[in-house]
């Protein structure tokens, strides 16, 4: 693989860190605490059935179900049914919408500055830490990963490979990616470089422990493999897009056991504490029945729904925790209920991290329950919901869980121990734990409201200058938003302002653009507007211009940035793409 520069809570149902329980890191040679290494894997729209362990009989994925027989699996374990708001929880140890993330697009997906991450935790104690793959949080200061915590990265922007915050063109195969600030072309494809640049980091000469966030883009869609991965599901069978998403799955399995065994060869397997787990329900079709007349239906493990459903299939994955010397592994199951939001206190207590304390998490360790296997019943709830919006709706594609029950869109009560596919509304029998559930929620929601009524700002004239905007994160009232280069080549109709946060007052240029600059394409457009600050300025141009400049003083302080195109016919539309650069006081 290579790579060459290019110039371009409340109540019961929130719980805070249980207090340390269960055996610390072990000593080294010299007497000193020795912190364990940490490896967390998440891949992208694979479901709790796109797997082999989990009884998919069509899948092949040899690497991940022997990680399964060597760890502890939790079984059930949840997330948020879509892509950002899960990794903000995951990252942060808080509810996804405490962090200002409940949508994929449209600003909603950008995690606020203020939140301490994992990877500040671990790089505060001592630890290096590296981020490869997908980020899905932000794609500017201060939001990016490398504004987080991670030191080392090499990342796609947006919530994908090829789109539109992306580098124009990436398709999974030869991309430019970012590399600590700055885009860089790689040969391979995208799931072989984010394996590739973390072996790299392990086998980095360092003395320091080491975080590792491994994060791929795939098996999300577009469904692009090499045929060598996809061909052998259609030669069984399976119909083209699911074989192809397949073939996605065990090309990671394949990366998967490499890493592995890396770990292995240099010794580092034993006292290296390793996560896989899955960010959401799964994207390709995958039903509760496996065959029917001779054809691959897929494979959900009995449960109801997929990515974005409020029932189980939408939101509970897998999660496996393996750590040999630190007593966590063997092959079983954890059955407790659990949730992303309970990973970061847990490695806070297995890695001997410390919080500053300013912001309450809402997740549980589960420390103790890893190393013992022992597991009491309990009264906790969790919750989780699907939004979407601009702004949250109560109730919206909401489900509260307990052990043992689902309350979803706070109406429908389902037997989890007696209807694990949720097929039999119960509500009606039930209604005392319908009410309490109820409860819960209405507590929950309650610590949300403010933060509903914020907004995450990206920031003008810090650590990234220019600035370079894309329509992906434009505050729209409707689903409108051209977030996808497909949608920039299609001239999507479209417009909304960005949220932005001078950090520095001054003179700032503000440079339109239709297409991404570096491609240097004419707009096609006559006249240009801008908006900001309270202040608002046009311009005519011809439509062979390539951009439209304009020159404003900026206060310090939030505002929205507004930008209109408009086309020989008469029809307006936002900027897609926008540079915001400092020019001085």
């Amino acid at each position: 693989m290579s790579h060459k520069c290019m110039p371009i809570v409340m109540g019961h149902f929130a719980v805070l860190a249980w207090a340390c329980a269960g055996t610390p890191p072990g000593p080294n040679s010299s007497g000193e605490s020795k912190r364990p290494n940490v490896i967390l894997v998440i891949t992208d729209d694979q479901g709790y059935g796109d797997l082999g362990a989990h009884g998919n009989q069509m899948i092949k994925t040899p690497s991940m179900d022997r990680l399964w027989a060597e760890s502890v699996r939790l079984t059930d374990f949840h997330v948020d049914p879509t892509c950002s708001p899960t990794r903000s929880a995951l990252m942060s140890g808080r509810y996804s919408s405490r962090t200002g993330v409940w949508h994929t697009i449209m600003g909603r997906s950008l995690m606020a500055e203020e939140e301490e991450t994992l990877a500040e935790l671990f790089s505060a104690a001592g630890y290096r830490t590296g981020m490869f793959g997908k980020w899905h949080l932000g794609d500017n200061w201060p939001l990016r990963p490398q504004d987080q915590g991670f030191e080392e990265v090499v990342w796609h922007h947006g919530g994908g490979v090829g789109q539109g915050p992306d580098y124009w063109g990436n398709d999974y195969f030869d991309d430019t990616y970012e590399v600590d600030g700055t885009w860089q072309e790689f040969e391979g494809y995208c799931t072989d470089v984010w394996f590739e640049e973390a072996t790299q980091f392990i086998e980095r000469a360092d003395q320091r422990p080491f975080f590792l966030y491994l994060s791929t883009n795939a098996p999300h869609g577009p469904f692009l493999v090499a045929d060598r991965y996809s061909q052998p599901y259609r030669d069984a069978g399976v119909p083209e897009t699911m074989a192809r998403f397949y073939g996605m799955i065990t090309n990671i399995d394949e990366n998967l056991g490499r890493l592995r065994d890396l770990l292995e060869d240099r010794g580092l397997a034993e006292d290296t504490i390793f996560i896989f787990m899955t960010d959401n329900g799964s994207a390709a079709g995958s039903v509760a029945r496996q065959k029917e007349e001779g054809s691959w239906r897929g494979y959900n493990a009995g449960m109801r729904g997929q990515k974005g459903s409020e029932y189980d299939g939408g939101h509970r994955v897998p999660c496996f925790i393996s750590w040999p010397n630190g007593g966590i592994g063997g092959g079983r199951d954890l059955s407790i209920l659990s949730a992303h939001v309970d990973l970061l206190p847990t490695l806070e207590e297995l890695c001997l991290l410390e919080r500053d304390g300013v912001l309450p998490v809402d997740g549980s360790s589960l420390a103790a329950e890893l190393r013992t296997g022992a597991v009491e019943r309990n009264d906790r709830s969790l919750i989780v919901h699907s939004q979407r919006v601009e702004h949250p709706v109560k109730w919206r594609k909401s489900a509260v869980m307990t052990e043992r029950w689902r309350l979803v869109n706070g109406k429908e009560l389902y037997d989890m121990q007696a209807d694990p596919g949720q097929e039999t509304d119960v509500s009606a029998a039930n209604l005392a734990v319908v009410s309490t559930l109820r409860n819960d929620y209405e507590s929950w929601w309650r610590s949300l409201e403010e933060v509903h009524g914020e907004t995450v700002h990206i920031g003008l004239g810090g650590a990234e200058d220019p600035v370079e905007l894309m329509s992906h994160d434009w505050h729209t009232k409707d689903r409108g938003t051209p977030w996808h280069q497909n949608h920039v080549r299609n001239g999507h109709v479209g417009q909304g302002p960005w949220a932005v946060d001078v950090a520095r007052a001054g003179e700032y240029e503000v440079t339109l653009y239709r297409w991404p600059s570096h491609l240097e394409r004419e707009m096609g457009m006559v006249e240009a507007r801008l908006e900001i600050a309270g202040q608002e300025a046009q311009l005519q141009v011809e439509e062979s211009d390539r951009s439209a400049s304009f020159r404003m003083r900026l206060p310090l302080g939030p505002t929205r940035l507004h930008t209109t195109l408009t086309r020989p016919d008469g029809t307006v539309q936002g900027a897609y793409y926008t540079s915001v650069r400092w020019v001085g006081e």
